[in-house]
């Protein structure tokens, strides 16, 4: 795998949980389509994209926000994240926008999500 997976990389989860979000925002939409509009009418889809995409949205703030303060964002930038967040599949423009700006580097030694997740086991 290329660096810019590296799960210990908290650029990387964050990548993940982007697309995921973005995934998550189509399945929402689709099971909206069916509970709507769509042959036949089914509020299934609704049901569990919905849990889901909320899940994963809410996944998407807490990883900007972990990313966000290791890599020294800008209040630009925080709006743009908390936007894209709202937007639907505005999380993979945003993912390719700070890809392509550097803003997802943060670094070998960085306070990523991994490094995080690795503290808060050490306190127990």
């Amino acid at each position: 795998m290329t660096s810019s997976f590296d799960r210990a990389s908290g650029a990387a989860w964050f990548r993940l949980i982007a697309l995921a979000e973005a995934v998550s925002w189509v399945g929402l939409l689709v099971g909206m389509y069916f509970k709507y509009v769509g042959t036949p009418r089914t509020e299934v889809g609704v049901k569990v994209f919905g849990m889901a995409h909320g899940l994963v949205f809410i996944a998407f703030v807490v990883a900007a926000l972990l990313v966000g303060v290791a890599a020294k964002w800008s209040a630009r930038t925080w709006l743009l994240a908390l936007l894209a967040s709202i937007v639907p599949l505005a999380s993979v423009i945003f993912l390719i926008w700070t890809d392509r700006t550097g803003l997802l580097d943060v670094g070998a030694g960085s306070a990523g999500l991994a490094e995080a997740g690795a503290s808060g086991s050490e306190s127990t």
